[in-house]
């Protein structure tokens, strides 16, 4: 109950108990209904919707005043709580059975026409984001922002529980690689100079370990420059964790039961089941051809390389030849397909680098011997009663399904195969929206490889521990080392990755090395953290988890724009601030710093194309800076 200021209760609190109480009420318009002698108002705040009405018992002044109210005006209504007729109880709106006889109004602000009605579908997310702050009206993005703020509410009471200390780091801080391009920010007192915002907080919860702290975390604000889609966006929060003294089992266990905690008290139909299962990247990559498995339904990815290696399809067996694979995936009911909805699948191949995608449709499959499978379509003709045979067992198909196959490289194959079975899952509607499937993915490679320069990269990030190694495979075979790093992951989403962390000087300058940084970069980039390495370390190892992404997931929403308060866009900007802008050049001056020529052109060119509104291009062009 609200009992505060102009306010008895909020908009959402009365019930049939109250009739007879006399209430203040404020809040926005939210609709009116004028019949002349009888004029309703819905006055709405972000705890509900209560009627209030102006009949014949009310001075005509006050009825005129009420029928010229405008939608999303503000105002203050003074009156008695009565029970509405028969017939006219709402039985969707928890105050339905109430309203309110109003006894004064007072219009506290007029608004203007919105660009939209709140309760209305369809509007534009252009439109939504420009006039944010009506957006955010709306009951379904209140209901985020209360899922947000109970979540995190729950979260740090269960870390509190367990002993962990809340720590701020700095957000401006050097710039280190971590996966992603820095956002820079120059220095007035050090002209030339930068500061980085952080991509995350790993160096400084490490420190916080050699500090003593044992056990740290925070709710804290990351940045990345990096391409958006729908679970990313350039800033965005995460609960970021460090413990001293432990090893993997230890930070699974604690998060698992921090995590399961948290969804109890925002939502305690969902809590998941401890302990939450463990899949190995290897296994993972296997079944599902990604390291963040949807697991929610059971249409899995099989390796039939060997298979078809004399295959006369020429597309498997040239492929197994040349070194690549075969995975392929049986499609419940897919025999129904019709040619236009397998192009549909084929185009996601494509899109997720495949070359194509086979097919064949089991029509029939008998005892299950050779002979009595029979295939249609696709590349069915060039396949034996032998191959047809091993294929429908090896992928568990029966008849009236549809078998898809992509033939390429290992990671190429399941990168594709991974995006057709999410594509099948969603229009056969095979998977259960509620359930919350958590899984621990573990033992992830130490390293990821480009493929065409064959420079190596961390995984996750350099400062993960490796696992026990062979002497010396650290120089000789960094490639096929495993580390000691984990993902979390709900429904597909990868809510966040941890690992145990290498606390020895020595051995974290061998893993700089063994992704090419030369020894002056090493100090230069890293010198204070291998020098608070030589002071007692303990052993340690955290984890942090993306909030936004497990909001967005319990709130059921597509996009972690419906629950950030103020998102950017897919482009990185701010509709309703106009933001990145540019900066006059006396400011600039005065940090020491001037756009280039070439900047200044590209400038103006954005500019040109998109008049008075913000440049993406603009905005990257402006980062090209000299001192």
């Amino acid at each position: 109950m609200v009992s505060q200021g102009k306010r008895t209760h909020s908009c959402g609190d009365l019930r049939a108990a109250d009739v007879g109480t006399r209430v203040r009420l404020s809040g926005w318009v939210d609709s009116r209904r004028d019949l002349g002698a009888l004029v309703f108002v819905d006055l709405r705040d972000r705890y509900g919707i209560t009627q209030v009405a102006f009949d014949e018992e009310v001075a005509d002044a006050l009825r005129a005043t009420a029928g010229s109210l405008k939608s999303e005006s503000v105002i203050h209504v003074t009156g008695t709580v009565r029970t509405r007729p028969d017939g006219m109880i709402n039985r969707e709106r928890a105050t339905g059975e109430v309203e309110v006889l109003a006894e004064d109004l007072e219009v506290l602000s007029v608004a203007a026409t919105p660009p939209f009605e709140m309760a209305a579908e369809g509007v534009s997310d252009e439109l939504r984001l420009q006039y944010r702050y009506l957006d955010l009206r709306r009951q379904r993005s209140q209901r985020a922002l209360g899922l947000r703020h109970k979540l995190f509410l729950a979260l740090r009471n269960e870390l509190d529980r367990r002993g962990f200390l809340e720590i701020e780091t700095p957000i401006l801080t050097k710039a280190t690689p971590e996966g992603a391009r820095d956002y820079l920010v120059p220095s007035r007192v050090h002209p030339g100079k930068l500061f980085a915002l952080p991509q995350s907080p790993q160096i400084f919860k490490q420190i916080l370990m050699v500090s003593g702290a044992d056990k740290y975390f925070q709710i804290v604000r990351c940045f990345r420059d990096e391409d958006l889609r729908a679970d990313r966006q350039p800033e965005f929060t995460q609960l970021d964790l460090e413990m001293s003294f432990v090893d993997e089992q230890i930070v699974w266990d604690v998060v698992s039961e921090v995590v399961a905690g948290a969804v109890e008290a925002v939502a305690p139909d969902r809590k998941p089941t401890l302990p939450l299962p463990i899949m190995t990247w290897t296994e993972a990559m296997e079944r599902f051809g990604t390291d963040k498995p949807d697991t929610r339904f059971a249409v899995e990815l099989k390796t039939v390389g060997q298979l078809v290696k004399d295959s006369e399809f020429g597309v498997f067996s040239g492929t197994v030849k040349n070194g690549g694979t075969v995975r392929m995936l049986a499609v419940p009911g897919g025999a129904s397909f019709s040619r236009k909805q397998i192009s549909g699948l084929e185009d996601v191949a494509k899109d997720h680098g495949a070359k194509g995608l086979a097919w064949n449709k089991v029509t029939a499959v008998g005892d299950g011997a050779e002979g009595s499978i029979v295939l249609e379509g696709g590349c069915s003709k060039f396949l034996s009663p032998a191959e047809a045979a091993a294929l429908v067992a090896a992928t568990g198909a029966g008849e009236g399904d549809l078998l898809l196959a992509v033939a390429d490289s290992f990671g190429r194959s399941a990168q594709a195969l991974s995006a057709v079975r999410l594509a099948v899952g969603k229009a056969l509607d095979l998977i259960d929206t509620r359930r919350l499937d958590f899984l621990w993915i573990i033992e992830f490679p130490m390293f990821d490889r480009d493929e065409e320069t064959g420079q190596l990269s961390p995984a996750h990030h350099p400062f993960c521990m490796p696992k026990e190694e062979y002497e010396g495979q650290l120089e000789q075979d960094p490639a096929g080392l495993l580390a000691r790093s984990y993902d979390l992951v709900l429904n597909g989403t990868e809510l966040g990755s941890g690992s145990v962390r290498i606390h020895d000087s020595a051995q974290q300058e061998r893993v700089f090395s063994a992704i090419g940084l030369p020894d002056d970069e090493i100090q230069a980039r890293f010198g204070f953290v291998l020098e608070a390495f030589r002071y007692g370390t303990p052993p340690h190892a955290g984890f942090a988890v993306g909030l936004d992404r497990l909001v967005m997931l319990l709130a059921g929403e597509e996009s972690i724009r419906e629950v950030i308060a103020f998102p950017k866009t897919a482009t990185a900007a701010c509709l309703m601030t106009g933001a990145p802008t540019t900066v006059p050049d006396d400011q600039l001056a005065e940090a020491g710093m001037e756009l280039s020529p070439a900047a200044r052109a590209r400038l103006a060119r954005a500019e040109g194309a998109a008049p008075g509104g913000a440049s993406d291009a603009g905005a990257d062009s402006a980062l090209e800076v000299s001192s």
